[in-house]
């Protein structure tokens, strides 16, 4: 499908809450790695770990990364450094004038919208690609949550919880791959009935 071999890919995050944050007092599930985070987007704060997803400009998966829910956007997409060349396009949570410069030495543009307080002198027209480009990793992580479940967390022990994201995610693929020659590939209900 070529997707390593594409020079523009998308970053964002999602939580994996394995219980909300007035349960989580008696939550004995990852007592180790589990951690408190916020959901900027959602707004609660849970108890789990947080996702974070590596896409191309074709909507094809190449990378996640499983953290706790109180670490950062920033410090996991140094895990996915290696494996890309080229834009990569985030959210609000990687705008950082330091990670840009220090992620061109690797050859990566990092591009972010701005803050509502900070001046942009890029074109309107770029915004709005971006945007709209920017967009299409909020629908895989949409579908990976609504048609394969994603954030909710039924295992017992990390390995498990493991082999239930990675099979998620392979699903996603393959959905996607089955429906690649149609007019958009991100229509998986035409994959059951017509």
């Amino acid at each position: 499908m070529g997707a390593f071999s594409s020079d523009i890919h998308l970053i964002d995050g999602l939580p994996i809450p394995l219980c909300s944050f007035r349960r989580a007092a008696g939550c004995h599930l990852f007592p180790d790695l589990a951690t408190y985070g916020y959901c900027a987007a959602k707004r609660p704060t849970y108890y789990g770990f947080h996702g974070h997803l590596l896409v191309t400009e074709t909507v094809i998966i190449t990378g996640f990364c499983l953290t706790s829910a109180n670490g950062t956007e920033r410090e996991a997409l140094w895990d996915f450094v290696p494996s890309i060349k080229g834009l990569l396009i985030g959210d609000k949570g990687y705008l950082s004038a330091p990670l840009k410069a220090e992620l061109q030495q690797y050859g990566i543009q990092l591009d972010t919208p701005c803050r509502s307080n900070m001046q942009d002198l890029r074109s309107p027209n770029y915004l709005k690609l971006l945007q709209r480009t920017r967009r299409l990793s909020e629908t895989v992580i949409g579908q990976l949550s609504e048609r394969f479940s994603i954030e909710k967390v039924w295992a017992r022990d990390f390995w498990h919880l493991i082999s239930r994201l990675n099979r998620k995610l392979l699903a996603h693929t393959v959905c996607y791959w089955l429906n690649r020659h149609s007019p958009d590939p991100l229509q998986f209900q035409f994959l059951v009935s017509p």
